[in-house]
């Protein structure tokens, strides 16, 4: 989570960063509130989850930021804070839509509440307008919650897309959110005051694929009591979404070829066509490649699919969105469950991190609603993931050895257990373990499987890997202890890859408090 502090005074900056930074919050800090209108008004705007704002600053102050960010349609939430605690500028700030008041000096705990509320507030209006946003046909590109720049390059794609008609087609495995994609692509078109149909082309039986997208005449077949108009004639003038468009049956892509070409469709039993206008986006997560090479799906009409293709990477390639998808989820479970749970602890933030989710997003929402279900306290912990702590080698709650065995296969692929420490993991924390060798715990490996030395790279991937787990995610020692600046370190972590993953297992130290740390020693 990243809060934007906003304060003319450098005294307050520091003590408000180090104590958010302490309870494990991304923080960046501003002067003036010039400054913070551009950077909420920017490219920028999307990592910021939160901001703390002085009310009183030399000229733009506290409640004409506010109102600057209301006159733009910025909703992100803001905490105002000032010296002078008077029910008038409580009142005025409130009414402004600050979601909170606060006066300096501001102790941790009471931070710590008035960041939870906010945050939570803003997770249930996000999901109260996504709905809102998804009913209507409105749905756009900024109700898509990510923190991801791979994901982001993504909705820039989407983005160029909605401005045309061009046929677009969505690929990426199960569950990482193909269709909603395709309705903020809709939602954010000439189209969208017009219909959305959405079609499930695995599960037509195969003998109706025709009158479900086509439609039919009364009495055309047995069991036609009624006219049944057909999905392209419901989306005309606006969107015809085709998911997982890979298993239609070879005869249904003749037709629907000659539909998309012609634009027109023939009802079974009808005599004459039906002209349409619709805009075609597909979705698949089959190979269609290798479908055509194969003879399973036609060429001439993957090419008129085919135009504007869109991959959407799978979660564990975008680890950057899991802490903020998992809070969503959370927000909007425990609300409709009726329980009061205010976060997801470290650890078990780490775990769901450190997770390979071979069923994406949607497994993602199926586990953080299993956990709110299982929660008996105000938090989600470890225990309430049962099933995906089951798939590491084990999680100590007490001091462990470090000789012991930290690492297992599970499903072919080696993982690591997360560190069980309550330090604080921000949201930069999903790392995944290389794999690149099974060295001990406190060994750093110089040559390769051949002999040879290993690339520096690899080798300083590896050491900043050993540095997060050994500190416990606390961010700000690792940088210390690596004598770089905190911003190099997320630099080096975005550009090593460690987030997205490498090939293999290395074995890191264990995070048993009382375990006494040893040096790093070179193998």
């Amino acid at each position: 989570m990243a809060i934007l502090i906003v304060d003319d005074d450098p005294v307050q900056c520091r003590l408000l960063e180090g104590m958010l930074q302490k309870s494990g919050y991304e923080t960046l800090t501003l002067d003036n509130g010039d400054a913070a209108v551009t950077l909420l008004g920017g490219p920028d705007a999307a990592r910021i989850d939160c901001m703390i704002l002085d009310l009183v600053m030399p000229n733009l102050d506290g409640l004409g930021v506010l109102a600057r960010l209301r006159q733009a349609s910025i909703n992100v939430p803001v905490i105002v804070q000032t010296a002078h605690g008077g029910i008038d500028n409580v009142v005025s700030a409130m009414r402004a839509g600050a979601t909170d008041f606060v006066v300096k000096p501001v102790g941790a705990e009471r931070m710590q509440v008035s960041l939870r509320n906010a945050l939570n507030m803003s997770a249930l209006e996000g999901e109260l307008n996504r709905i809102k946003h998804s009913r209507s046909g409105t749905l756009g590109f900024a109700d898509i919650i990510t923190k991801s720049p791979v994901m982001q390059a993504v909705l820039r794609m989407a983005e160029k897309a909605a401005a045309s008609t061009i046929p677009v087609l969505v690929a990426g495995e199960s569950g990482v959110g193909k269709e909603l994609i395709a309705r903020a692509i809709h939602g954010s078109g000439e189209r969208r005051a017009r219909p959305f149909v959405a079609v499930n082309c695995g599960a037509m039986p195969e003998n109706l694929v025709e009158s479900i997208l086509f439609g039919h005449e009364k009495g055309s077949f047995t069991g036609a009591t009624e006219r049944h108009v057909g999905k392209f004639v419901e989306a005309s003038g606006g969107t015809l979404f085709l998911d997982e468009v890979g298993e239609l049956p070879l005869a249904a892509q003749v037709k629907l070829l000659r539909a998309i070409q012609e634009g027109e469709v023939e009802p079974v039993g009808a005599r004459k066509p039906v002209k349409v206008d619709v805009r075609i986006v597909s979705a698949t997560n089959r190979d269609l490649i290798a479908d055509v090479t194969q003879g399973r799906f036609r060429e001439d009409l993957f090419y008129r699919l085919h135009v504007f293709p869109i991959t959407v990477p799978p979660l564990r390639e975008r680890p950057a969105d899991i802490p903020a998808l998992a809070r969503h989820f959370l927000a909007l479970f425990a609300a409709e469950e009726g329980k009061r749970i205010r976060l997801i602890a470290p650890e078990a933030l780490y775990l769901l991190a450190a997770f390979h989710w071979p069923g994406n997003i949607r497994q993602l929402e199926n586990t953080v609603f299993r956990a709110v279900v299982l929660a008996e306290g105000d938090a989600l912990g470890v225990a309430e993931f049962p099933q995906i702590s089951a798939q590491f080698s084990g999680i100590p709650s007490a001091p462990v050895d470090s000789n012991d065995q930290r690492f297992r296969e599970s499903d072919g692929a080696a993982m690591s257990e997360p560190p069980t420490a309550a330090g604080p993991i921000p949201d930069e924390m999903p790392l995944v373990p290389s794999a690149h060798a099974r060295v001990p715990g406190d060994a750093l490996l110089l040559l390769d499987a051949k002999g040879d030395i290993r690339p520096l790279e690899e080798v300083e991937a590896e050491l900043i890997r050993y540095a997060v787990t050994h500190y416990r995610g606390q961010m700000s020692e690792v940088a210390r202890r690596l004598q770089i600046g905190r911003s190099t370190l997320y630099r080096k972590l975005e550009a090593l890859g460690l987030h997205s993953g490498q090939n293999g297992a290395v074995e890191v130290e264990s995070e048993g408090v009382a375990a006494e740390r040893q040096p790093l020693k070179i193998a």
